[in-house]
């Protein structure tokens, strides 16, 4: 018979798989109908941005096949090329390009599809924006039910009327980084995680950054046009949310992930376990201790890449909360140092205590406005506050995106001129080549680049 200790860890996780069988995205009931539906040149497909409130020329940005902005038309056709292929054969998959597992994400997996929805789309506008055939197109009484594609630019129309009949808000951080996360993080969504199964077959690792991810996929301008239909967020309260949303849906996610002999090594830190090994004592040691973790040798390590970035945005923005977060970090990442059911039970209990966190978090940050002392003092948190915290590749690489992000911030809002940016840009580019490539990480470099990028930023103030 089990002991007290591992039937309360079995409670506890049962309780948990619950509570995540809610969170999971579900799956939308309107009718996608496809990304002819938005391309004529009277809506999204002209060849030029030459409309009066839009560009007009969304769909060509979209499907670019020589920029980032065109990842998402091509996400589909990746699952033909060899990479994608040899991945399905290590995993048993016969066709990556029809398999449930691959596709959920790598195209947009709507249950109801109107004629012109095409698979070969990849991840197309509604997998974004919402179906926009209506959730009983035909059936029923309501705006709700007729959808939004033929209302949604019509003279008169209001983003909250759109909103209303069934267009998702992403202009809300917290709704675009939920949506973004449920593929670039993973869902409790079926086909909507990449576990260390399939990145063992090769899949490239995950990262997330959604102020980075917006700006890559922008297909329009916040401009007063934009201003006077839609809240404009701006770059600090999107990086923001999106940090805390991505620590949250982690620690929502581990609970159901990791209940088997072992946890889902996705959640932990890559390195901490794949390094080069040596008997020769001359050899330095790759592991370094970290003081934000209170963690013996030859523990694995939590990913907290994103974690370690919130916490630079806490300490400025809600401190109460970030001492909260700290103290709350910190005891997560020793629960997991446990070997009895007893602490693994508590480690359960720690994820929950620190999501909850990260989520009130998420909902300070969406409601503030970050001004530029909020936005430099950000800065000088993840470039000078933190820099003790950058021991692991993981965590050098979101500070240097989180650095740029904030730096375009106060750009955009007008707070320094460009100028100003472009002089720091050297120092900003010396610090992403010394996290380009993880099997080169020196943690000492790398500090060494940010100290530049930080001596500059002081001197903006």
């Amino acid at each position: 018979m089990a002991g007290a200790g591992e039937q309360a860890y079995r409670r506890l996780l049962l309780a948990l798989v619950a509570l995540l069988a809610l969170t999971a995205a579900a799956p939308d009931p309107a009718i996608h109908q496809g990304v002819a539906s938005c391309g004529g040149t009277t809506c999204h497909g002209r060849q030029e941005a030459t409309g009066p409130r839009v560009r007009q020329n969304e769909l060509l940005t979209w499907q670019d096949p020589a920029s980032l902005t065109g990842a998402h038309a091509r996400a589909w056709k990746l699952l033909q090329q060899p990479r994608a292929r040899a991945i399905g054969t290590r995993l048993g998959i016969a066709d990556v390009a029809q398999s449930p597992e691959c596709i959920a994400c790598h195209a947009d997996p709507a249950p109801r599809r109107g004629p012109q929805w095409r698979q070969a789309d990849g991840v197309g506008c509604e997998a974004c924006h919402g179906g926009a055939g209506g959730a009983q197109t035909n059936r029923g009484a309501g705006t709700a039910a007729t959808g939004w594609l033929a209302s949604h630019a019509a003279v008169g129309a209001t983003h909250a009327g759109n909103v209303a009949r069934g267009i998702w808000a992403i202009d809300r951080p917290a709704v675009r980084a939920n949506l973004c996360l449920d593929c670039h993080f993973g869902s409790a969504s079926p086909g909507q995680f990449v576990g260390h199964r399939i990145m063992a077959a090769g899949h490239p690792r995950l990262a997330f950054e959604l102020d980075l991810f917006t700006s890559l996929q922008s297909h329009h301008d916040e401009d007063a046009d934009y201003a006077a239909r839609k809240p404009v967020a701006g770059g600090v309260k999107v990086w923001a949310v999106g940090q805390a949303l991505a620590v949250g849906r982690a620690l929502a996610l581990y609970p159901a992930r990791s209940a088997g002999s072992f946890p889902e090594f996705t959640f932990f830190d890559c390195r901490s376990c794949h390094r080069s090994f040596s008997d020769d004592p001359a050899v330095p040691l790759l592991a370094r201790s970290n003081p934000g973790r209170p963690i013996p040798p030859g523990q694995p390590v939590w990913n907290d890449e994103s974690l370690i970035t919130l916490q630079a945005a806490a300490r400025v923005a809600a401190p109460a909360l970030a001492r909260q977060l700290d103290s709350q970090s910190r005891a997560f990442h020793a629960s997991l140092a446990g070997d009895r059911a007893s602490d693994r039970a508590g480690a359960l209990r720690a994820a929950t205590a620190l999501g909850r966190t990260a989520d009130d978090l998420a909902a300070a940050f969406e409601s503030s406005r970050f001004d530029k002392a909020q936005t430099l003092a950000m800065l000088d948190a993840v470039l000078v506050g933190n820099a003790g915290a950058y021991t692991d590749y993981q965590g050098g690489a979101q500070a240097v995106m989180a650095a740029d992000t904030l730096l375009s911030a106060l750009v955009s809002g007008r707070h320094i001129d460009r100028a100003a940016a472009d002089a720091i840009r050297p120092d900003l580019d010396r610090a992403y080549a010394a996290a380009r490539d993880a099997n080169r990480w020196q943690p000492a470099v790398f500090r060494g680049a940010l100290a530049g990028v930080a001596a500059r930023v002081r001197a903006l103030r």
